[in-house]
């Protein structure tokens, strides 16, 4: 019996193997691309636009700076691309992802180490990094989940904890089309890349 197909081509024309992912086969434009169509919260969001896993990137990474004014360029970058892996992957909420079991994440942590390894990351993050990221994705994902979401603010300090509101002061979500989220992700990274080198 032949091996189903595990890898899938990109609109970069590169073949991506989802069970043994490659740096050579990763191009920002496609993770982009990708992420800028994946809807957080499965779609269930107020406005007439998705609320996109690339446009939550990017919320995510001014935040992380805001907690770590001084961190790094390089955990910036790490930062925005957390949930990178989203563009082949999907973004699953978490009852999925507990109902999927360790297979998701071993597939999640090979794209990731591939991923980082192509913009010049470690394969993987220092712990300390991935806590001030998860940090800042927890403020985000309250931010979304009381403002387009449905939650009330007493159910998001319930599942994402309370939060300093200093660190939101100035910040909104964003309702946009997919090409302008694509555009302004790819040009983050980039210019993240650029201070990098």
């Amino acid at each position: 019996m032949p091996q189903p197909r595990a890898w899938q081509k990109m609109l970069s024309g590169r073949r991506l193997d989802l069970l043994d992912p490659t740096p050579v086969d990763i191009e920002i434009e496609d993770i982009a691309h990708g992420l800028s169509f994946v809807a957080r919260w499965n779609g269930q969001t107020s406005g007439d636009f998705a609320y996109s896993v690339a446009e939550h990137s990017l919320l995510v990474e001014t935040l992380y700076s805001r907690i770590n004014p001084k961190a790094p360029v390089k955990w910036r970058l790490a930062a925005l691309l957390h949930d990178a892996p989203e563009y082949v992957i999907g973004d699953m909420i978490s009852p999925v992802k507990a109902a999927v079991g360790p297979g998701y994440d071993q597939l999640d942590g090979r794209l990731s180490a591939a991923i980082h390894i192509r913009f010049g990351l470690p394969a993987t993050l220092p712990s300390t990094v991935k806590k001030q990221i998860k940090k800042a994705d927890k403020i985000s994902a309250w931010m979304e989940a009381t403002k387009i979401a449905g939650f009330t603010e007493a159910e998001a300090n319930k599942f994402f904890g309370k939060l300093n509101p200093e660190l939101i002061e100035g910040l909104d979500i964003d309702l946009r089309p997919p090409t302008q989220v694509r555009a302004d992700y790819t040009a983050r990274h980039h210019a993240l890349l650029a201070q990098m080198g």
